[in-house]
This record gives structure tokens, C-alpha cells and sequence, in this order.
């Protein structure tokens, strides 16, 4: 689906992005998978130095609130940028 054909985000929905985007970690996250441009599995864990039960705390909030794609290869979850949200986010702050 191209951006200009999604639905505008409700009051709830951009205040869950908002607050997912919340945390420097996640703001990290979210760079670096821009940065790759690739989905990754596992790597993110040892990016950062924080247990991978945090981490994946952190990726659940980016994944709920729609930030990120996590896909299940076997044993693993790739994680790659929803960037069809961001594209709907950029033009839901751009309308505030």
C-alpha cells in the first residue's frame, strides 16, 4: 500500500508511536535499522549493553506501536523498519 493511500493515524494511535519512540533505545534501534536498511536477526542484542531480555522489551514497544517488522526464521525474529508507518508518522507530525 502506497502512503497517500493509508488511513490518517487517530489520536490514540500517534500517541502510542509517540510513546514507543520514547526511549533512547528504541530511538537507536530504530536508527540503526534505517542505517542497515536490511532486516537483522540478533544483532541487535549486541549492539547495545543491555541484557537481551531488555532488548527485546524494547523491540516488542517498537513492534506493537508498528514501528518494526519482526519475522520468525526458525529459532530467530529478523527485525526489519515498518517503513510504511514511518512514512504515515512523518505526515501525522507534519499535520500537527
Amino acid at each position: 500500500m502506497k502512503s497517500h493511500d493509508q488511513k490518517p493515524l487517530d489520536h490514540e494511535a500517534l500517541s502510542k508511536l509517540f510513546k514507543a519512540l520514547s526511549h533512547p533505545t528504541r530511538i537507536k534501534i530504530i536508527e540503526h535499522l534505517k542505517t542497515i536498511d536490511q532486516c537483522i536477526c540478533g544483532d541487535i542484542v549486541s549492539l547495545f549493553p543491555l541484557s537481551q531480555s531488555t532488548i527485546s522489551q524494547h523491540l516488542k514497544s517498537l513492534k506493537d506501536a508498528g514501528l518494526i517488522i519482526g519475522e520468525v526464521e526458525g529459532p530467530r525474529t529478523c527485525y526489519c523498519i515498518n517503513k510504511d508507518m514511518v512514512e504515515t508518522f512523518k505526515t501525522a507530525i507534519a499535520l500537527l
